[in-house]
């Protein structure tokens, strides 16, 4: 492994105003594999960068090891450790030029001056800033700063790139496009690499494998489709991808969700009476007119009534709101679908779910609807 990770905690001393200071990371183990890309994802606030900037040896754990190739590297001066980082606000010197910013950390190391020209053209050709050698950190755009940040990183050949946020200040068109440019990079450099993101789209298209990270504890680390399709905590399912969070009951063998109820079984909730909460992704919501029978979603095939509240135009798809008994369910449908049916706000239909996650305790559900709502999962 390239990077090993382990019970790495940290505690910031409190401030004037608190008793106790801020547990920014708690217990956390990982490990990331030889030339793979891993993403750091977690909301604003749960312990992602600290844990880059430990591996990074800006900060000190209070307790923990990080392994950097095999050597243990807590203690390590940071200059020491093979490591090239990656800012989100770019840090490049203004008073220098694109080529003077790359060859920075070439020139420290005392490179021949040769050496630090062909590197400089080659990790220009990288980053596709061929012709922009002589301008200006104010002459370029956002995304033009931060492929420099990125060359800089590289020009010395580090063992492991760090990138904290590193497309958070851009615009989201720009930061998709700076995203598959990392990936192609990463692709050609093999570079072992670990970035800190909020955006879980961003993670899930370039990462090889995801650490998602929630008030400073690892909540579960697997490949994309893995978090997204077998969430294994309800933050998880909640926080990668949109996703509709239904309270219910159980009842008497029966799920009653606002005011509709069927048959538990048919969505493998827990038998035992008590509240849960019950998560589908809006692409899992299949609807049919009323009076159709859908297999599979309660009594007999009916499905569960719901009512058209709003009919969003997306573009590429429909975007549906629905009112299951007094609980807002969202649905998408893809354009072809969605044209051909016409729907129309105040029709009732008939629905079902094609997968679904269940979890029987209420604890953090709150906690979870603040944090998606933040980041703009919710309205």
């Amino acid at each position: 492994m390239a990077i090993v990770v382990r019970n790495l905690t940290k505690r910031f001393p409190p401030g004037r105003r608190e008793k106790e200071g801020l547990l920014a990371v708690s217990d956390v183990s990982f490990s990331v594999p030889e030339g793979h890309l891993v993403a750091l994802l977690g909301p604003s606030g749960s312990g992602k960068s600290t844990i880059l900037r430990i591996i990074a040896g800006l900060e000190v754990p209070d307790r923990g090891t990080v392994e950097l190739e095999g050597r243990d590297v807590i203690g390590v001066p940071v200059h020491k450790r093979g490591v090239g980082f990656v800012f989100q606000h770019y840090a490049l010197f203004k008073h220098a030029t694109v080529a003077r910013n790359i060859a920075f950390g070439l020139e420290v190391r005392k490179w021949p001056r040769a050496q630090v020209r062909e590197r400089v053209e080659e990790l220009l050709d990288l980053v596709q800033l061929r012709g922009y050698a002589d301008r200006y950190p104010a002459q370029l755009s956002g995304g033009q700063r931060q492929r420099v940040a990125l060359a800089r990183a590289l020009a010395p050949r580090p063992s492991v790139l760090l990138l904290d946020e590193p497309f958070g200040a851009l615009d989201t068109k720009v930061r998709h496009t700076l995203a598959s440019q990392l990936r192609r990079l990463h692709d050609e450099v093999h570079t072992t690499t670990v970035f800190v993101t909020h955006d879980q789209e961003e993670a899930i298209e370039i990462a090889d494998e995801i650490v998602v990270v929630n008030r400073g504890r690892v909540e579960q680390i697997g490949a994309a489709e893995e978090i997204y399709d077998r969430p294994c905590s309800r933050f998880v399912a909640s926080f990668i991808g949109n996703v509709n969070v239904l309270e219910g009951v159980v009842e008497d063998g029966l799920l009653r969700l606002g005011r509709e109820r069927l048959a538990a079984p048919g969505l493998a909730v827990p038998p035992a009476a008590g509240e849960l909460v019950l998560l589908v992704r809006p692409e899992d919501v299949e609807i049919a007119p009323a009076g159709i029978a859908v297999a599979g979603a309660g009594p007999e095939g009916a499905g569960l009534e719901a009512e058209i509240r709003h009919v969003h135009y997306r573009g590429d798809r429909f975007e549906i709101d629905l009112d299951l008994g007094g609980l807002a369910v969202r649905m998408v449908e893809p354009k072809p679908v969605g044209r051909a049916a016409a729907r129309q706000p105040g029709e009732r239909v008939r629905i079902r779910f094609h997968s679904h996650a269940v979890f029987d305790t209420p604890d953090q559900h709150d906690l979870i609807r603040r944090q998606m709502r933040s980041l703009g999962y919710l309205e």
